[in-house]
């Protein structure tokens, strides 16, 4: 008789329009949901492209597709249907690998943290001398290297996911995860980095950083404790100022940090349109 395999985690992927990167994010993980020992779930959420089928092309993943254009509904669907705790979310344009996630999830179920997620780095392949400086200054910044958001994956444990709950019509999921758990309960813990694909343009960068402000501005959680809520960036620029300025040793540190100034400024000019912010150049 066959051992049952156990899987180590439930690995939940929303994915909108996403059929130029999906296949480089499920190729590292297809080989561990074929053998069980993942359960990957891949949420579909008002695609108009192939992300489905390329999706349904790797063996042991499943597919769920709903008409609803919403990344948190899609998170939603993802969990109901899921069977295995933690729970790890990824963004479909981030690249994790199985130990990675494994690593993690294991954290998550010796039960001393409530969220987790992978170290991460940004893969600036391609792109300008701006959008080089400004992660270079965001990379040295410290209380980016702690919270839960801005790296395209976090995870919840049992636990954890009981305090959250549903997740809300919300811009910024990530952010709103973080908000939920003080410093003591969540970690980012130490293994190989996710790669994070960072936009190409400045003013894609722009536009990314503008849709941060707005999941920063929006309620947050009930249960949220005022030291989680402090320790976002976007409620403390003042905070980050100090971090940012703390990071400058060069000349070269000093203009990454001007950088990082004006992006955040200019993120933060009212604008016209109020349409979702979405970077594709990393996506080419």
């Amino acid at each position: 008789m066959n051992p049952v395999t156990t899987a180590a985690a439930s690995v939940i992927i929303p994915a909108h329009n996403e059929a130029a990167v999906i296949g480089r994010t499920l190729s590292p993980l297809a080989r561990a949901a074929e053998r069980g020992d993942l359960e990957l779930i891949v949420v579909c959420n008002a695609c108009t492209d192939g992300t489905a089928g390329i999706a349904r092309g790797f063996a042991g993943i499943s597919v769920i597709e709903t008409d609803v254009a919403s990344k948190t509904h899609a998170l939603n669907l993802g969990d109901a249907s899921a069977t295995v705790w933690p729970r790890i979310y990824l963004d479909a344009d981030i690249v994790a690998d199985e130990q990675s996630i494994r690593e993690t999830a294991a954290v998550l179920r010796a039960q001393r943290w409530q969220a987790a997620r992978p170290q991460s780095q940004f893969v600036t392949t391609d792109t300008g001398p701006i959008v080089r400086s400004y992660y270079r200054a965001r990379s040295r910044i410290p209380s980016l290297h702690t919270a839960m958001w801005g790296a395209g994956v976090y995870g919840l444990s049992e636990e954890g996911h009981r305090r959250l709950g549903r997740f809300p019509e919300v811009t910024g999921d990530d952010l709103w995860v973080d908000r939920l758990f003080a410093a003591h309960e969540k970690t980012v813990v130490a293994t190989g980095p996710v790669a994070v694909q960072v936009p190409r343009t400045f003013g894609s960068l722009v536009a990314i950083s503008r849709r941060n402000v707005s999941g920063a501005r929006e309620d947050t959680p009930p249960s949220s404790s005022p030291a989680a809520i402090a320790a976002t960036t976007e409620h403390d620029p003042g905070g980050v100022l100090r971090e940012l300025f703390g990071t400058v040793r060069s000349p070269l540190t000093a203009l990454d940090a001007l950088v990082y100034i004006a992006v955040a400024l200019s993120a933060r000019l009212p604008r016209r349109s109020r349409r979702w912010e979405r970077d594709d150049t990393s996506r080419r």
